[in-house]
């Protein structure tokens, strides 16, 4: 697949325009939506280039979490307490490199965000739901995403749940109902559309280097034409579906491996078939800089039911690696990083239940550790020795190893054991990219020296913003900050 960097087409080879307005946007999921309805509510005229025949791109296909906090209706409804201030530590505290700047607007503004989500029209269930879980059963509106309640985190900031769900059962979706208020809103604001019209180029004057991005190049079919605009917010998404750049930038994602009951598996991408980079590649094609393109969201979740993480994790050489109770994308950017990428899930009978979602596969059950140690080629007496110390601890209330919290430490010492495999290759993994543009709190790309570059912004997964890696990430989080900062664009954007 294409990884070239598309030329910009200078102004003066533009004959004529299709079209004239103050801004236009390219691609119509969450963070575009969110842009075009700003805008055209900020009075400018706004159109939509939509590749597909139908908006929503990979959003459309997400369960609807958004990572939200600081005392929403909902947490205030389920008596859980929270301020701006803690999701601020939070999430400055799971991020490797936090931009300071764009978690604290994320955090200040997340109340009114909340608000003006609902205003489109619908309303996040005021209910909780307690347990470890990846997606609600049901269609309760708050639970745990992240790694609020997991060691270092819960004693840096004061744990809440901030995952908030669109009513809408299923782990896949939701957040379709989302898309379609939006195009209501849209509608409603005079926001023109053009589908099947992929964006090709971007129209520049001047160089990459000190010029102005002042329309779009685009294509419908056969046909082709350029567009005016003041502004360009780029909503392209990612790049999970281009195989090269992920070879390049990602290679976990797309690293196949020789399985012995199904040949060759690789993870399964999460996105559409549009998410091809192209419009980090325009960007970068005016001068704007990719950045964090080696980041990656990838998972394999061992829960629920929850259960199972009161047994211990444990690498090739038996030694345990992570707090089993922490998030299930932090737990697999662990496994990534151990020999091989090869872990295993190991929990005694007393805790033993085949997961809900079977995406770990069960291996086997074994009478004794020595027999697990030789089936699973672990060196002999390390699997027996971190079963001992595990056990103690966890009989005496404590991990002094990982902090697992106590609500799931149990003792694992009633054979038969269980052998669930968490191995890249082995266990079904799944994820997207989490790399793009260089971004301002507004949206605007930014040059290598940090400079913007003039009439262009980049929204969602195609820009660089508070989502980082598997290891910080709380399911809502590319929803939230998708739709915050692309209202923020839209309005900047706008003038």
């Amino acid at each position: 697949m294409n990884t070239d960097i598309p030329a910009t087409v200078p102004v003066a080879e533009i004959d004529t325009w299709s079209d004239e307005v103050d801004v236009v946007v390219i691609g119509f999921g969450i963070a575009g939506g969110c842009a075009a309805v700003t805008a055209a509510a900020a009075g400018a005229s706004v159109l939509v280039l939509e590749r597909a025949a139908a908006a929503g791109g990979t959003t459309s296909m997400a369960g609807g979490h958004f990572y939200l906090g600081g005392g929403t209706a909902v947490q205030q409804a389920t008596g859980h307490s929270d301020t701006a201030d803690e999701m601020y530590k939070y999430l400055v505290a799971v991020s490797r490199e936090p931009d300071l700047a764009k978690i604290r607007a994320y955090c200040d503004g997340s109340v009114e965000h909340f608000n003006w989500l609902e205003n489109l029209g619908f309303q996040f269930e005021r209910t909780y739901y307690p347990g470890k879980v990846v997606v609600p059963p049901g269609t309760e509106g708050l639970s745990y995403t992240g790694n609020e309640k997991v060691w270092p985190f819960c004693e840096q900031a004061t744990p809440a749940p901030r995952g908030h769900s669109v009513p809408v059962p299923g782990e896949l979706g939701g957040a379709a109902m989302v898309i379609d208020l939006l195009l209501k809103r849209a509608g409603d604001l005079g926001v023109q559309f053009r589908y099947e019209t992929a964006a090709t180029n971007l129209v520049a004057e001047g160089t990459a280097e000190d010029g102005r991005v002042v329309g779009v190049a685009w294509k419908h079919f056969t046909e082709t034409g350029a567009v005016k605009a003041n502004s360009v917010i780029i909503a392209a998404g990612g790049f999970a579906m281009n195989p090269d750049m992920v070879a390049e930038y990602t290679p976990a994602l797309g690293q196949e491996r020789k399985t012995k009951h199904h040949g060759m598996v690789a993870p399964y991408i999460l996105g559409n078939p549009n998410d091809d980079g192209l419009g980090i590649r325009m960007g970068v094609s005016a001068g704007g800089v990719a950045t964090n393109m080696d980041h990656l969201f990838i998972t394999a979740a061992a829960y629920p039911p929850e259960i199972l993480l009161t047994g211990v994790i444990v690498n090739k050489n038996g030694q345990r690696f992570v707090a089993e109770d922490s998030y299930h994308s932090r737990t697999s950017a662990f496994v990534l990083e151990q020999p091989e990428q090869t872990a295993y899930l190991i929990v005694d009978e007393a805790h033993t239940e085949m997961p809900e979602m079977p995406l770990i596969k069960f291996l086997d059950g074994y009478e004794t550790i020595a027999e697990m140690e030789a089936a699973l080629d672990i060196p002999t007496g390390n699997l027996a020795a971190t079963l001992e110390r595990y056990n103690a601890n966890a009989a005496a209330g404590e991990d002094p190893d990982f902090h697992k919290q106590p609500d799931y430490l149990a003792a694992q010492d009633h054979g038969p054991w269980a052998v669930f495999d968490l191995s890249l290759g082995r266990a079904m993994y799944s994820g997207f990219t989490m790399g793009g543009l260089a971004v301002s709190i507004d949206g605007e790309v930014l040059r290598p020296d940090q400079t913007p570059v003039p009439g262009l912004y980049a929204v969602g997964a195609c820009a660089s913003n508070i989502a980082e890696d598997g290891k910080s990430y709380a399911s809502g989080t590319q929803l939230g900050e998708g739709s915050f900062f692309g209202r923020r664009a839209g309005a900047r954007a706008a003038g």
